[in-house]
C-alpha cells in the first residue's frame, strides 16, 4: 500500500485522496480474501459493484484506503442490530 504520513489530528478530517493512501487491485483482493479477477469483474459489471476505484490507465486501477474502509463499513452486519 502506498501511504503518506498523516499529521496528528484531534477529530475526523475530510478525505484527502492525494495523501490518505492507495491500494492496488491485488492488495484489495488480498485484504478481502477474493481473487483479483473478482474485483475486475465487479468493476465491469452493470451496475458497477465493489469499492470505489480510480482508473489511472486502461491497465492501472487504484483504490483509496478511506473508500475501501467506507465500503466495508457499509456492508458490515452487526448481529445485535439485525432482526
Amino acid at each position: 500500500m502506498l501511504r503518506a504520513e498523516a499529521p496528528a489530528s484531534s477529530g475526523p478530517r475530510p478525505v484527502d485522496l492525494l495523501h490518505d493512501g492507495w491500494y492496488t487491485t491485488d492488495e484489495v483482493a488480498a485484504l478481502l480474501g477474493v481473487d483479483a479477477s473478482t474485483l475486475r469483474r465487479w468493476r465491469t459489471s452493470q451496475p458497477v459493484q465493489g469499492p470505489p476505484f480510480v482508473r489511472l490507465t486502461s491497465r492501472v486501477t487504484m483504490y483509496s484506503v478511506p473508500d475501501v474502509q467506507r465500503w466495508l463499513e457499509s456492508r458490515r452486519v452487526d448481529p445485535s442490530e439485525a432482526a
